[in-house]
């Protein structure tokens, strides 16, 4: 008997190290076909590739990481039903008998189970987060490090993991799928050229677009969004470049470091150079770019003068063969008389 329960954990565990191998093979497996795709050599390389190949690896290991607590937990069950009938023989019998008691507890006692591995499973399989996402999950925001089934991994900032049950996650802001938009408002004097301004401003971002370190994190050519405020001492101008999502951070500081030299080539002074984040409506409505209208100019329609002017009324002059018709006309008149 005890052979057999040996022979159940030996079994038992044999098998999780061959599941584990095969899943880590398959992940390894897509994650190099992607890399050699991209013809790049790690995965931090790979950032820079498309968009799709980015999120193909992420999901991968993510879905690589719940199949393995999947297969450990369905290995554990199934052991231990086994062990349980080598053992107590007439146990399972007993266990058949309660079995409707066991899922009257399982569904008043296990309901916050139940949902954060039905919450866990929704959020895997919807590719809402994957390891490696900048997430705000509302309880909690900083990188994903691992995705259960029932807790997901975040950590901080400052370094704090935090573990939060997937049946609590209600809302998720993925801040690492797609692309990203840095907005940057610069405070110009009050006396400054603003169309020299905004060009030189532009001519500096447009620079950076176009260096070759920086232009694979960048995805459109910034924007000028125009004068967005006025106060006592500055006109803030908003500047905008859409970028890759992981790479908005580093963006930023390089186009706030070369939009301060090319202020500091037309002489002005900045009072303030502040990235921001638009949210609620303003958020909502600016999300799409600045798109200002284009429209031909209409003419304008010159106002008369207020005095009249007499104009000659233009008569049409008489042709030959009229005039001998109003001759003949005349004289067939005078016969008739």
């Amino acid at each position: 008997m005890l052979a057999t329960v040996a022979m159940i954990v030996l079994g038992a565990f044999l098998l999780s190290w061959i599941l584990r191998v095969i899943i880590r093979r398959v992940v390894a497996r897509i994650v190099n076909g992607a890399k050699t795709k991209a013809r790049v050599e790690d995965t931090q390389a790979l950032e820079r590739s498309p968009l799709a190949s980015v999120r193909l690896v992420q999901r991968t290991r993510t879905l690589g990481s719940i199949l393995m607590n999947i297969g450990n937990v369905a290995i554990l069950i199934v052991s231990l039903l086994l062990i349980v009938g080598v053992l107590a023989p007439n146990a399972l019998t007993s266990l058949t008998l309660l079995s409707a008691a066991i899922g009257a507890g399982l569904g008043f006692g296990a309901q916050n189970i139940v949902k954060d591995v039905l919450n866990g499973m929704f959020i895997v399989a919807e590719d809402q987060i994957g390891i490696g996402d900048v997430v705000d999950l509302g309880l909690a925001s900083g990188i994903v490090e691992s995705v259960s089934v029932r807790v997901t991994h975040v950590r901080d900032v400052n370094g704090t993991l935090w573990y939060v049950r997937n049946g609590e996650i209600t809302r998720i802001g993925n801040l690492s799928q797609g692309w990203s938009r840095v907005i940057i408002d610069l405070g110009l004097p009050v006396d400054a050229d603003m169309d020299a301004a905004e060009k030189a401003l532009l001519d500096a971002a447009i620079e950076l677009a176009h260096d070759p370190k920086w232009r694979t994190r960048i995805i459109e050519q910034p924007e000028i969004w125009g004068l967005e405020s006025v106060t006592g001492d500055a006109l803030i101008i908003r500047l905008v470049m859409k970028t890759r999502a992981h790479a908005k951070d580093d963006v930023a500081s390089e186009l706030r470091r070369r939009l301060k030299s090319a202020a500091d080539e037309l002489g002005l002074t900045l009072p303030g150079m502040n990235t921001v984040m638009p949210t609620g409506i303003d958020g909502a409505q600016r999300v799409r770019g600045a798109h200002p209208p284009k429209t031909k100019p209409q003419p304008v329609a010159v106002p008369a003068s207020s005095k009249p002017v007499w104009k000659p009324k233009r008569t049409a002059k008489p042709t030959p063969g009229s005039a001998a018709e109003s001759n003949d006309t005349n004289a067939s008149s005078k016969d008739q008389t």
